[in-house]
Formats: C-alpha cells, structure tokens, sequence
C-alpha cells in the first residue's frame, strides 16, 4: 500500500448508541472506514446561547485521506444532528495495522481517475 494516502482519525458524536450503531453500520458497508469506535462521552457545550450537559456516544473513525470528504459527506447526510461535530487529523500507525485497515477500505482510484461517488 501507498504511503502517499495515509491513514486518518475522524471524530463525530451521535446522541445515543442506537442511532451511533446505525450510522457506524452505514459507514462500514460503504466500506468509507476500516473500524468505528464508539466511546460514551459527556459533552459540555454551548447551543444557541444555552449551556449543555449531556451524554453523547463519540464515533473515532479509521479511514484513508482520499476517503475522507467521502466519509464527510456521508456522515452530514445521515447524521442526526443539524450541526454535527467533523474533526480529522492525520495518524501514524503499525504497519500490521495500516495493511489491515486499507485491506478493508475501498479500493484507492487508479492515478487521474475521479474519487468514488458517496453511494
């Protein structure tokens, strides 16, 4: 596997494990990440001038940099929040583990061809 698509982090809450298991689920059939994460959190944070407390479920998704805007899209068109959180950062990982998790991503597109469609 190329080093020059390296393996991404990105980070999303849901508002309870049901609906982070059905968007986990969606995610991984469209093979856009290799593994999803789901970690209960408390979230602090201000929404429309009011202060929140509340339990959320976090999603941490393994995915490849050119899947990435894939992966966003699909995330923003399935996610139940109006606004939801989108973080990314860039990872290094073993070796055994970045073979593994590109051997469950979509395949990369041959040079000069367009990214994959969100399906």
């Amino acid at each position: 596997m190329a080093l020059t698509d390296p393996l991404m982090l990105a980070l999303t809450t849901e508002a309870d494990l049901s609906r982070a298991k059905a968007l986990a689920s969606r995610l991984l059939e469209q093979d856009l990440v290799a593994c999803i994460s789901l970690l209960p959190v408390t979230s602090l944070y201000r929404w429309e001038g009011k202060l929140c407390d509340e339990a959320e479920i976090q999603l941490l998704m393994k995915t490849r940099l050119s899947l990435l805007k894939a992966l966003e899209q699909a995330v923003l068109q399935h996610h139940s929040y109006e606004l939801p959180e989108w973080l990314t950062w860039p990872v290094a990982a073993s070796e055994a583990y970045r073979s593994w998790a590109q051997l469950q991503l979509r395949p990369e597109p041959e040079q000069g061809d367009a990214e994959a469609p969100v399906p």
